[in-house]
């Protein structure tokens, strides 16, 4: 099998892994090194399911030795098999560098043999990559839960970014897909590479010249929808890894049903694209609107309403906190406004300094008055064409069109190909 023929196979092997963003490092170039890492975000390329990379995203090997039920890797399941040698990987790396193809370097791998001998190959490459070659550009590198501890240590003063796919929400479902893992195998290097960060984090104020372990954090992915799980407990266990691993993200993957097992759903169930998506709004409440698991979602409300984004469904069940004059308001209390965001808070924050606010000024500060306008007032004056004392007419206002005659129990599925014109949920997260 040559070097391309490998290529095709572990580029394809690895696109079910989501665990991949910006890089979240600043490092110039330097004389003698080779490359550099951008903190704003590497782009320049998109894969066929959207998502946009430039990263070559690849694994070592995917001739696993483990047979977890919803991987198409698994040891089990009939498909091709490559690995590649630390050798060809470095080389691919930096050709792929020379020619503009990439700027980094995405790398995980399927168990092979044992964890130890996986993470022994995956340090072999980077170590060849930063010493042999001095590529300087921005590495991901997958940690083996079960490997070594002194191994992941030394993986992690080579990569600016580690991650531990937690895979599953519960220990239940890992036992029952994928009885080799274990919570406390996923958890230990998640808590290795927290402390590690954080006693780096102290050597560097000490010493300049001190090595960097994972200066870019660390990031978990978790599989929806192969199990039973309710999004309140994956919202839940979401917040506690933010506040237990400091975890730069939580990653969210739509469970795609590409293998036959008896505990997973059939290979015709769609994929849950749109429970994603309001995870995603939901993390983002959590990092960066103030917002606690709890206040999202509980156990009588323990899914999320597909027609109504996790904010607007938190504002029209607390109408009783509404309307707020946005010139008085506090800070905390504007992000929690529909159609308000970090950016427009901030600004209105700053605009009311000097001049008061009226609803044409909060246009312009890119607030979006078709949700927030029933939330609001502005000196005083309201511009909400319906009551608000009845949360229910509220929440039919402002439901996302093409899923008010859609049943709770069957939403409708996103696409990233529909050719209708329509006003639909957008695929990618942002500000609500």
């Amino acid at each position: 099998m040559n070097l391309m023929e490998k290529l095709e196979i572990l580029t394809d092997a690895a696109k079910y892994d989501v665990a991949c963003t910006s890089s979240g490092v600043n490092r110039p170039g330097m004389p003698g090194k080779l490359g550099n890492a951008v903190k704003a975000g590497i782009c320049h390329s998109f894969a066929a399911d959207g998502r946009c990379i430039s990263l070559l995203k690849v694994l070592m090997s995917n001739d696993c030795a483990f047979d977890c039920s919803y991987c198409v890797n698994r040891v089990s399941q009939d498909v091709k098999r490559a690995s590649f040698t630390p050798e060809e990987l470095c080389r691919l790396t930096i050709e792929f560098y020379r020619r503009n193809y990439i700027e980094g370097l995405f790398l995980s791998s399927a168990v092979v043999k044992n964890p130890d001998y996986t993470c022994e190959l995956m340090l072999q490459t980077l170590r060849m990559l930063r010493e042999k070659e001095n590529f300087w550009g921005y590495v991901h590198v997958k940690a083996i839960p079960g490997a070594d501890p002194v191994l992941t240590e030394k993986l992690g003063f080579y990569a600016d970014r580690m991650s531990v796919n937690i895979e599953l929400p519960s220990q239940k479902s890992l036992k029952l897909l994928a009885p080799q893992k274990s919570k406390e195998k996923i958890l230990a290097p998640m808590g290795q590479i927290r402390d590690g960060i954080k006693e780096n984090a102290t050597d560097i104020v000490r010493y300049k010249a001190a090595p960097r372990f994972v200066p870019a954090g660390q990031s978990t992915q978790m599989i929806i929808g192969a199990t039973p799980e309710s999004d309140w407990q994956i919202l839940n266990l979401t917040e506690g890894l933010y506040k237990k691993y400091s975890l730069k993200r939580v990653f969210f993957s739509a469970y795609m049903p590409v293998v036959e097992h008896r505990n997973l759903p059939a290979k015709t169930t769609p994929p849950p694209l749109l429970r994603e998506h309001r995870l995603y709004q939901a993390d983002w409440l959590l990092r960066f609107y103030g917002f606690e698991a709890r206040e999202i979602l509980d156990d009588d409300h323990p899914d999320f309403d597909p027609a109504l984004d996790p904010k607007c469904n938190w504002a029209v069940h607390h109408m009783e906190c509404f309307p707020i004059e946005v010139n008085r308001a506090p800070y905390e209390m504007l992000l929690r406004v529909p159609g308000i965001g970090v950016k427009s808070a901030m600004r209105i924050r700053s605009a009311r300094r000097c001049a008061q606010l009226d609803f044409d000024g909060l246009k312009k500060l890119g607030v979006v008055l078709k949700r927030a306008r029933y939330f609001i007032t502005c000196k005083g004056k309201s511009i909400s064409p319906l009551p608000m004392d009845n949360p229910a007419v509220i929440a039919g206002a402002i439901r996302e069109r093409g899923f008010s005659q859609t049943p709770i129990g069957a939403p409708e599925q996103l696409s990233l190909f529909d050719p209708t014109p329509r006003d639909k949920v957008q695929c990618l997260t942002g500000q609500i």
